[in-house]
Parts: structure tokens; sequence; C-alpha cells
């Protein structure tokens, strides 16, 4: 078919609503399209005549470009799903579609290649709930299921919103899933960690550069807000942007445009921010470390991440769930945990939430040559944790008793039975203090005691406090 009009390529792949690229006979890129540049971490000027399988690495079984030769001498097109790699070493599950182009004389002469971005998909249960497992986001507890109501609704707004909780606790992974999930979702995701830059490759980052603005300048760059443009740029550890930089953030927010790294000309732009942070903001406005006016602006939704210790239950559906990973992904027959290891996993604290987590458990597949898991295939820390937990002699009786409450229930350590008693005893007098403290408000009590309120009622049926 002749087309009465000329076909801009780069501009039609524009149209897109994925990550797109299109490839010569011998599968070098010829363009490729803007949510693409984001998903790979490549700009389309910088990679133009590169073969595709180079931007593209995949595990989809293209190896030496076998998917786009089998398309090109068949002419029949390929989808298949698997994992890539982009720039920043980042694994993306991604739908792959290879089809192929013909010329007016009906010769094939190239490759589309469309990605489609399968990270954000979520499964939903029988009862309607997702869990957002392939988010590794997997939570049951009252807590975490609050944390879900509000993921649903921030999605359905553009406004900005801060995530906040402590390292490990997922704020990426609900960034990510506020993104999937909103009108924004076939436009770019772009991370921008504040923290692991110098203040000037931070704002070369952000908001790209021209030629010659520095030394080593040497081609135009399009910044993070230029490659986020109609979809959502997430700042992680947003408390440790420079004060300097955190000016012209407040000015981008404001006014929708910016200036890059030695040009001259505003560049508008059209993103939706989503902060995060583990640090107390309002301690860093207070200190003159964070803009308040910033934090205003920024922290217009807030969303708090729970640690693992405060969401009771979770951790034995996430050591299932990471068991099950890792074994697939190292291929070994192991079964489960041994009540002892198990035991011991279920009392940690985890200090470092969902991601230690994870880490102990890869640990523990990686060197458990048997069936079970077994203490000794657990990190040794774990179980000198308890020492560092003991109360010293002077600590008043209400420290003594929470510290207490935790020695008590430490992976591998067994209190004499009349230490069992007193400690029980000083627990009981704790709680019925507290609930004095708080005129019998049990959600207070359980806040204050670090519990949830099915623990507390557990706590209080035990000691008859009960009426």
């Amino acid at each position: 078919m002749n087309f009465p009009f000329d076909v801009n390529i780069p501009l039609l792949l524009e149209g897109f609503p994925h990550p797109a690229m299109i490839l010569d006979e011998n599968f070098r890129i010829v363009a490729l399209n803007r949510l693409l540049e984001a998903m790979t971490g490549y700009d389309a000027e910088s990679v133009a005549g590169i073969h595709g399988e180079l931007i593209i690495r995949s595990n989809t079984g293209n190896s030496r470009g076998q998917l786009y030769s089998n398309v090109m001498q068949t002419g029949v097109s390929v989808s298949v799903t698997g994992d890539i790699i982009n720039s920043y070493r980042r694994k993306i599950a991604v739908q792959y579609s290879i089809a192929v182009l013909d010329d007016n004389a009906g010769r094939h002469c190239g490759l589309l290649v469309i990605v489609e971005d399968l990270s954000g998909r979520e499964i939903v249960n029988s009862s309607g709930i997702a869990n957002y497992s392939t988010m590794e986001m997997i939570g049951h507890s009252a807590k975490m299921q609050k944390v879900f109501d509000m993921i649903l609704l921030l999605a359905q707004t553009d406004t900005s919103v801060m995530i906040t909780g402590e390292t490990g606790t997922g704020k990426d992974k609900v960034a990510e899933i506020i993104h999937q999930k909103s009108s924004r979702a076939r436009f770019p995701f772009i991370k921008v960690n504040c923290g692991a830059l110098p203040p000037g490759l931070l704002e070369s980052e952000l908001f790209g550069h021209v030629k010659g603005a520095f030394t080593g300048a040497s081609r135009n760059k399009p910044g993070m807000f230029s490659l986020a443009d109609k979809g959502t740029l997430f700042l992680t550890e947003i408390g440790d942007m420079p004060l300097p930089l955190q000016v012209k953030l407040l000015s981008v927010l404001d006014d929708r445009e910016f200036v890059p790294v030695g040009g001259e000309n505003k560049i508008s732009v059209d993103v939706r921010i989503i902060a995060a942070t583990h640090r107390p903001l309002r301690d860093q406005v207070r200190k003159h470390k964070f803009r308040e006016d910033l934090f205003y602006r920024l922290n217009v939704l807030q969303i708090h991440l729970p640690p693992l210790r405060e969401r009771e239950g979770d951790v034995r559906y996430l050591l299932d769930y990471f068991l099950q990973k890792f074994t697939k992904a190292l291929n070994k027959p192991i079964l489960g945990f041994a009540p002892k290891a198990l035991q011991a996993l279920l009392n940690f604290q985890y200090p470092g939430n969902v991601r230690e987590l994870s880490n102990i458990v890869e640990y523990a597949v990686n060197i458990c040559p048997r069936k079970k898991i077994n203490p000794d295939h657990l990190p040794p820390y774990i179980f000198d944790q308890q020492a560092d937990r003991i109360p010293a002699a002077d600590s008043s009786p209400r420290e003594f008793s929470r510290e207490a409450k935790k020695i008590d229930s430490a992976a591998g350590y067994t209190a004499p039975s009349d230490a069992r008693e007193s400690w029980s005893e000083i627990e009981r007098q704790l709680i019925v203090d507290i609930l004095k403290d708080h005129r019998g408000n049990r959600t207070r009590v359980a806040e204050e005691l670090g519990w949830g309120r099915m623990k507390l009622w557990r706590k209080m049926k035990k000691y008859g406090l009960q009426q």
C-alpha cells in the first residue's frame, strides 16, 4: 500500500503506549521512543546504529539475535515473556513482541519491537484482594491492608506523595505500584536516588545538561525530568538532597519548567512527583537541613510503611515467599525450614525489615545442602541479637519489663522458670499501668507497647485482664 504522506518514524513511535523501537534488516537500531529510553536508560541519539540485543539485554531466548532472525526469515510475529536488564542494572519483567516490517515491494526490511513492562501487574486472589505478590509487596496484617487501601486511593490522584518508613520496608515498591495503577501507567516511571550522587552530578541527572556545560559534557543529555514527562519521577532519599537543589526542585514543582545545566532555554514538563525518605523530615526542617516550603509542597499526601516488627503474622508469609523465590532461582530442592530455624526467624526483630529478611533467606538457601534449612544455615548474628538486648541492672521497671518481654521470646534462649514468672508479673503490671495511663484505650496502649491490637488482646487474656 502506498501512503499519501511521508511517515515520521520517531513521531509515530511516540504514539505507542509501550516502549518500542525499530530495527533495520541487520537488527541495528533505527529509532526508539521515549518510553524505551526511560526503560533502558539509553537515549535514542547515542544508540542509533547499535545492535538491538545490546540495548535490550534479556533472557527471552534472543541471544545473538535468534528471535530477530526467525521473525525476519519467516515473517511470523513472536511474543515471549522474560526479564530485561537496563543500564541501571535493574531487572524488569516484560512481554517482548517482535514483528516484521515490509517495504512497498513486500520485502522484509526491518523489525518492530515492543516491550511491555509487566512488573506492575498484581495478582488478585479469589476474594478480589490484590496482594501485589509480583511486586514483592506481601502483607496480610491489618497495617498492611491499610497501606494497600491507601495505595489505591493515591493512585487515583495526581498530587505529590510522600512515602515514609524505615530502610527496607518497601518504599520503592509502593511508589511503583502507585504509578502502575495511575493514569500515568503507560508513561515512564523514573527513579532517582538523591543521596547517591554529589550535588553537581545530581543536578545534571535531574535536569540534564547541554553540550559544553562542564568538562566531559560532549553532547546534550536529557535529565530525568525530561525522560519522565507525562509519567512519574520517584525521588528516593529526598532528605539527602542538598539545599541548593531543593530550591530548584521547588521551582520546577511550582512552574513545571526548568533550565538544563549550562542551558538558556526553559523546558516544560508534566511530571508527578513521588518522594520517599527514612529520615524524619520535620526534624530536618527544624534543623534547617530541609526547606519547609518544599516539605509542605511534597507532603500533600502521605503514606507510612510500618516496620516488619509491627506487621503481625506477615513474617511467615514473607519467609515462605522468599524461600520459594530463591529455591527456584538456584534450582535447589529445599522443602522448608526446620522447626528451630523457623522459630528463630519468627522471633527475630529484622531491623533491616523486608530487605533484611530477603537477604537472610537467600543466604540460607545458598548454603543449605539439605531438604530443610536448619539453625546452622542461618546467619550467626540472628542468635547473637538476644545478648545485645539483655536489660541493664539499673534500668527502670518499665524499661526493664519491655526488654524482658522481648528477651523472653528471643530465638534460642530458655529462661529459668522463676525468671519467667517474675518477667510475666512485670509485664502484667506494665500493661495495667499503661491501661490506667490511657484510661483503657487499647489502641493507644498497643501503640505505646509496640504491639498490634491482637497481641495486646492475647496478653490481656493471658493475664486475666479481659472484662
